[in-house]
C-alpha cells in the first residue's frame, strides 16, 4: 500500500491479443495516479481487480475496472470528486472522467472511488498506459481545489446544492410530519424513478439524414418560477426522431450578470408520452449576459432520440426549462423543490444524486437507516 500522493500502478493483467502485434511493454502495461503535491485528497492504496488491455490493430483497448481508496487530507468535510482519466490528450477515446458526489468524509477519512472504463490508446507512445490525475474537490465550505479543466467546480457545486436542498426537505418533513410520512416520500421517489420513461441519445456533428422531411418545431417552455434566466423563444428543425439547429434566445431577468446556463430538453412523442432528453447548455464559452440582456444558444449537432429498447421515437414537440445558472461571482442558481413539484417536471427530471442515494439507503436498510444520515448533517 502506497501513501504518497504521486505513484505509478504496475496492471498486473495479461493482453489479450486479437491481432499479429506483440503485446505492450511492461513500461506501457501501467496505471499512473498523479495528484498535486499539495492535494487536499491524497492516494491511500488500489485494486487493480480484473483490468485488461486488448491490442487491435495500431491502437490498445483498455477494460479498466480498478477501485482506488482515497483519504481526505484536507481540513474540512470533502463533499465531492472529479478525477480525470487519460490515455494520451490528443486520441480519441483517450479521455474520461468519474465523479462521485454526495460524499461526507470527514478530514484524515478515506473512501473508495471505482473506475470501470474502455479506453483507446496507440501503440507507439512510451508511458504509462492510463493516467488519472485530480480534476477538483469540492469541500463543505464550497471551497474547490483543483485544475477544473473538466468544469468539474460548477458539476459538483450543482450537485451539492441540490444535496443541500432534498436534505433539507427531507428532513422538514420527517420534523413536521414524523416518520412515517417521510416513508411516504422514499417510497414515491422509487417509484418515480423507476417510472421516468427512459431515452437513448445518439450526437452527431452535421446535419440530419432526412433533412428533406424536416420541420421547423417551436419551443414551449416551463418555470421555474424566480429563474434568473428566462427562454422567450426557441426552434429546432425536425424529422422523425431527429433533432438539429437547436436555437434558443433567452433573457437575463436578474440583477446580476450570468456567465452559464442550462435549459433542461423534454420531448413529447407522437403518443403524448414526455422524456428528459438532456440539456441545452451555453455556447459561448466567454458568455457574460449583464441583467436585462439577451443572448441566443445554438446547437451545430444533430440529436437522435430513440425510446428504451431501440423503439422508433417520433418527436411531437420541445419544451425546455431552465435548470441551472452561474453567477459571475461563481455562485449558482437551481431550481427549489416547490419548482420541481410540477407534475410534467417531476415525471421527467431525474432526482439528484442525493435524493437517489437516500433512497436507495431506504430501500436496502430501512426507514431508520435514513433518518440517522440525515441527522448527520
Amino acid at each position: 500500500m502506497c501513501t504518497r500522493n504521486r505513484i505509478v500502478l504496475a496492471l498486473f493483467v495479461g493482453c489479450w491479443i486479437v491481432s499479429a502485434q506483440p503485446p505492450a511493454t511492461e513500461a506501457r502495461s501501467s496505471l499512473k495516479v498523479d495528484f498535486p503535491k499539495d492535494s487536499p485528497v491524497a492516494v491511500v492504496g488500489f485494486d487493480m481487480g480484473d483490468s485488461v488491455t486488448t491490442t487491435r490493430g495500431s491502437a490498445i483497448v483498455i477494460d479498466l475496472r480498478t477501485l482506488l481508496t482515497l483519504r481526505n487530507a484536507g481540513s474540512r468535510r470533502l463533499r465531492g470528486v472529479t478525477l480525470l482519466v487519460s490515455t494520451q490528450e490528443s486520441a480519441v477515446g483517450g479521455r474520461a472522467s468519474v465523479s462521485v458526489p454526495s460524499l461526507n468524509v470527514e478530514p484524515g477519512g478515506t473512501f473508495p472511488v471505482r473506475i470501470n472504463l474502455r479506453l483507446l490508446r496507440p501503440l507507439a507512445p512510451a508511458g504509462p498506459l492510463v493516467t488519472v490525475t485530480l480534476d477538483g474537490a469540492l469541500f463543505e465550505d464550497l471551497s474547490f481545489f483543483g485544475p477544473n479543466l473538466l468544469n468539474s467546480r460548477r458539476s459538483m457545486m450543482v450537485w451539492e446544492l441540490e444535496a443541500q436542498r432534498d436534505r433539507r426537505y427531507f428532513k422538514s418533513v420527517l420534523s413536521a410530519s414524523g416518520p412515517e410520512v417521510l416513508r411516504e416520500k422514499l417510497l414515491e421517489s422509487l417509484a418515480r424513478q423507476a417510472a421516468r420513461p427512459r431515452l437513448d441519445v445518439q450526437v452527431t456533428r452535421g446535419r440530419a439524414t432526412n433533412i428533406d422531411a424536416a420541420r421547423t418545431v417551436q419551443f414551449a417552455f416551463l418555470g421555474p418560477a424566480g429563474a434568473p434566466v428566462e427562454p422567450v423563444a426557441g426552434s429546432a428543425m425536425v424529422s422523425g426522431g431527429e433533432a438539429r439547429a437547436t436555437s434558443l434566445e433567452v433573457i437575463n431577468r436578474s440583477k446580476r450578470t450570468v456567465r452559464y446556463f442550462e435549459v433542461g430538453l423534454i420531448l413529447r412523442d407522437d403518443a403524448g408520452r414526455e422524456y428528459l432528453a438532456g440539456s441545452v447548455p451555453a455556447s459561448d464559452p466567454d458568455l457574460n449576459l449583464a441583467p436585462g440582456a439577451r443572448t441566443r444558444v445554438t446547437q451545430d449537432s444533430t440529436l437522435r432520440f430513440m425510446a428504451a429498447g431501440g423503439r422508433p421515437l417520433a418527436i411531437a414537440g420541445l419544451t425546455g426549462y431552465v435548470s441551472q445558472v452561474e453567477f459571475a461571482d461563481g455562485s449558482i442558481w437551481i431550481p427549489d423543490r416547490r419548482a420541481l413539484a410540477d407534475p410534467r417536471l417531476a415525471e421527467v427530471v431525474t432526482p439528484s444524486p442525493e435524493e437517489q442515494r437516500l433512497a436507495d439507503l431506504y430501500r436496502r436498510k430501512g426507514l431508520q437507516a435514513v433518518i440517522d444520515e440525515l441527522s448527520k448533517f
